[in-house]
């Protein structure tokens, strides 16, 4: 039986709306996945009887879109291959566990059937929810970016367990301070001409 385990009521329309189900089951997950369909909205994450649906705020849309155009073009001045593959639903019957990051991606050659990801970005911001770090774990994404309070900290999977870094891995080299720096650009295209130019 689900039943109501936590609600982050927003303060205003700013805020994220978050809702965490306890005693789901996993065919309880698949069904709420199944009636919200192909859209990335609400935002559907699963751990080991939680169900978490977050509808995020506008703000909170745009910060993970404008750090995933900062990381492709971060790509293409690097000549870094990459495939960009959005919130993709990365879910383990087995493992109990299942989320949809802000955006992710696949590194290096084309590689259409990879498992996972190489990195996923969550963007944290409103409190409340599942523990991601603990869900992405299992699921063994290589390395989870967090955004909060305007800093961006990354966290490598060593060992099976995540170790938030000063520098990130899997991008060898970015300086996550100076992306973050062009976040508060006006608009998504200044900031990406302003941190291109940077990197040049």
């Amino acid at each position: 039986m689900v039943d109501m385990f936590s609600f982050e009521p927003p303060i205003d329309d700013r805020n994220d709306d978050i809702v965490v189900l306890r005693g789901a089951s996993w065919a309880d997950y698949e069904r709420i996945m199944q009636i919200r369909g192909e859209g990335s909205v609400p935002r559907i994450a699963y751990l080991d009887g939680l169900l978490e649906i977050m509808s995020p705020s506008p703000e909170h849309e745009a910060l993970g879109s404008v750090i995933g155009c900062l990381v492709e073009a971060y790509c293409l001045e690097k000549d870094i291959e990459f495939r960009t593959v959005g919130s993709w639903t990365i879910k383990r019957k087995r493992l109990k566990r299942g989320v949809e990051p802000d955006e992710c991606w696949v590194f290096g050659p084309a590689r259409p059937n990879a498992p996972r990801p190489d990195l996923a970005i969550e963007v944290v911001w409103t409190s409340g929810g599942l523990d991601k770090l603990e869900i992405y774990r299992k699921l063994g994404v290589r390395e989870v970016w967090y955004w909060q309070k305007g800093r961006i900290t990354p966290y490598v999977l060593v060992r099976e367990r995540y170790e938030p870094r000063e520098a990130s891995e899997v991008l060898a080299g970015i300086d996550l301070a100076v992306l973050a720096s062009f976040l508060d650009a006006p608009t998504t295209s200044a900031a990406i001409r302003g941190y291109r130019q940077t990197l040049r």
